[in-house]
């Protein structure tokens, strides 16, 4: 097989993209799911550790929604600064109560700064989780946005799984750092000064036996802080790499059951299981040490202030009335310090979450252009325009292309001319590049030397969406999507006609499947098509194509799976869509080849020889012994993956 591998690297010229810039906040990964956790690269873990860049990153998340997110902490703060205002009530009352005066008003007073109080709290919290939503809803249509046009390279070099979780649990604790770090910190912060000046102007010898005990936490804090920022960043990539191993697994688990494979990588992901709670447990730790050097200072400052207090009491230098007010004034302390400690560690877990995400925005994406129609789904008019353009000519020029620097070169030095309609066939040994030449003219990648001309124009001069709306691409492996059948038939021709989707359906036989689907079209087919048989996730793939028009169909051996009655009115399908477009098919049957107007033979990434098939069994030995034994043959089913 000489097709990309699952998470290769960036080959030599990649297509065509935005930015090149590398992933600060993710590393190439690869191999089975017991190195997946060991991947990353001490280079790309250690940008990733760089706090700054964190804050930044989460600075940079939050500053569209500023506005919302600054009126729920000014609303919280307006609820703060009414519960500060009630021991002075409280003392008021403790002194009319002693003097024998009234307590009606100051009762009403403290009842009016409770429910304040409580209204202008909850409003505010109110604010701060719909603006945290909002930041989480903004993160995941960038990410998503961005994810889909990630050139193919950038997505062989990173596991889905693991992109997957950057747009899933990365934007979750976005909003816990919105909702328990940013505004937090803004209003604790303020709240706390203003109580310290009010606990000062209630009696400053008590406010320095408070500042003493809590300069004690201040150092384990700080302490604690780094470190909590390290193990949070490592539980974060520890779990993108569980969910990367489990997408690999899953997405393959027919061949894991057959292979009788369960256990080894249920072990391995059993092992990283352990890896992220190790890495979970010693946050954790670091957490519960500064939340319990925040409860010791806490009740360690009421102890010293009460002793030290209940002295002056006595010694009559304040008055009972001011050492409950104080006292009330350190119960509100004591809250203000414990947010501010979690503020600092959801602080450091936002940021790591926040560099991940901002880690896709320096990955390689496709140029997009916008001033092209083909971006945006085609209209029934535009579909009609394109079929009534002509058919596509193909010229490869001394084409090299390999998939990443060190490996061999899948093409070498490739030239053969496709004129406009008619079938050509590729055909060689597995390994030879036939899957790689339809990929080049997707411009999944870009060669590395020559170049790829469609109708005389270089492919690279191409606007993508242009160039992909005029192909047509039927893969090897018919990949259907989790959906109804209807979507995936019109996911390329959303616009398409019921009369249209009839005679492709017709044209493709598909038409006495969807008769017996219980919704016809609009029946569920599973995950990755798992309700359809092998045969009918091609006979869809192929639908599909055609139903978009395309100047220029190609198709990978899309008829391996097909019984012969089926792979017959195929052909002539091909056939018929072959007088009005250029057809290239990748062959591996005897059947499809000898019908072909041109044959290119390919081998070792090179072409070996073209001609038709009689030619082609007079000139060339190669394919004289392909056509005689097994490989094509009228009963070949053709090797999985051949490229």
């Amino acid at each position: 097989m000489a097709g990309p591998p699952p998470t290769t690297a960036h080959p030599g010229t990649a297509t065509t993209v935005q930015t090149t810039s590398a992933d600060p906040g993710g590393a190439a990964r690869s191999g089975p799911p017991a190195a997946v956790a060991g991947a990353g690269g001490a280079a790309s873990r250690t940008r990733a550790l760089r706090a700054p860049a964190g804050y930044r990153a989460l600075a940079a998340s939050l500053r569209p929604h500023r506005r919302t997110g600054l009126a729920g902490a000014l609303l919280g703060l307006v609820g703060s600064t009414l519960g500060l205002a009630q021991p002075l009530a409280a003392k008021r009352l403790i002194d009319n109560l002693g003097s024998g005066r009234t307590a009606t008003g100051p009762v009403l007073v403290l009842a009016a700064l409770l429910l304040g109080a409580a209204a202008f709290s909850a409003l505010g919290q109110y604010v701060l989780h719909r603006t945290a939503e909002s930041v989480v809803c903004s993160a995941r249509r960038r990410i998503t946005g961005r994810l889909l046009r990630l050139t193919v390279p950038e997505l062989d070099r990173h596991e889905p799984g693991e992109l997957i979780s950057r747009a899933t649990s990365d934007t979750m604790l976005l909003r816990q750092a919105a909702t328990q770090s940013a505004a937090p910190a803004v209003t604790g912060v303020v709240m706390l000064a203003v109580t310290l000046v009010l606990m000062g102007l209630v009696d400053p010898v008590l406010l320095c036996v408070t500042l003493t005990v809590v300069a004690v936490l201040g150092t384990v804090v700080g302490v604690a802080t780094p470190a909590i920022g390290r193990a949070t960043r490592q539980a974060q990539e520890a779990v993108g790499e569980i969910g990367a191993a489990l997408e690999r697994t899953l997405g393959a688990v027919r061949a894991v059951k057959a292979a009788g494979a369960e256990q080894r990588e249920a072990a391995a992901l059993d092992r990283m299981a352990q890896d992220a709670r190790r890495t979970g447990v010693r946050a954790a730790g670091w957490q519960a040490l500064s939340a319990a050097a925040s409860a010791v200072a806490g009740q360690a400052s009421f102890l010293a202030v009460l002793g030290v207090g209940g002295a002056r009491v006595a010694s009559g230098k304040i008055s009972v009335s001011t050492l409950v007010a104080f006292l009330l004034y350190l119960f509100a302390l004591a809250p203000r310090i414990s947010q501010l400690v979690d503020a600092v560690g959801q602080l450091q877990v936002g940021a790591a979450a926040a560099l991940r995400i901002e880690a896709i925005g320096h990955m390689d994406t496709e140029t997009a252009d916008p001033s092209v129609s083909g971006t945006s789904p085609a209209s029934a008019a535009e579909v009609a325009g394109r079929s009534a353009r002509p058919a596509a000519t193909v010229r490869f020029e001394q084409v090299g292309f390999r998939y990443q620097p060190g490996l061999p070169a899948v093409h070498r030095s490739v030239s053969f001319t496709v004129p406009a309609r008619g079938v050509t066939a590729l055909v060689g040994p597995s390994g030879a590049g036939k899957t790689t030449t339809f990929s080049l003219l997707e411009r999944f990648y870009d060669p590395d030397t020559g170049r790829i001309l469609l109708d005389g124009r270089d492919l690279r001069q191409w606007p993508l969406a242009e160039l992909r709306a005029a192909i047509g691409y039927v893969e090897q492996d018919a990949p259907v999507l989790s959906g109804t059948l209807r979507q995936n038939l019109t996911l390329g021709a959303p616009h398409a006609t019921d009369e249209e989707l009839r005679e492709t359906l017709r044209r493709t036989r598909l038409d006495p499947v969807v008769a017996r689907l219980p919704q016809g079209l609009d029946t569920l087919v599973g995950h990755r098509g798992s309700r359809l048989s092998g045969g009918e996730r091609q006979r869809v793939a192929i639908a599909r194509a055609l139903l978009r028009r395309p100047r220029l169909l190609l198709l990978d051996e899309a008829t391996s799976q097909l019984d012969a009655d089926n792979e017959a009115a195929l052909r002539e399908t091909v056939a018929e869509a072959a007088r009005d477009i250029t057809v290239v098919v990748v062959a591996h049957r005897l059947s499809t080849v000898t019908t072909a107007d041109r044959i290119v033979v390919m081998e070792a990434g090179r072409v070996r020889a073209v001609g038709t098939h009689a030619e082609l069994l007079e000139t060339d030995s190669l394919y004289r012994a392909l056509a005689t034994t097994q490989m094509l043959s009228p009963r070949a089913t053709p090797a999985d993956g051949d490229a």
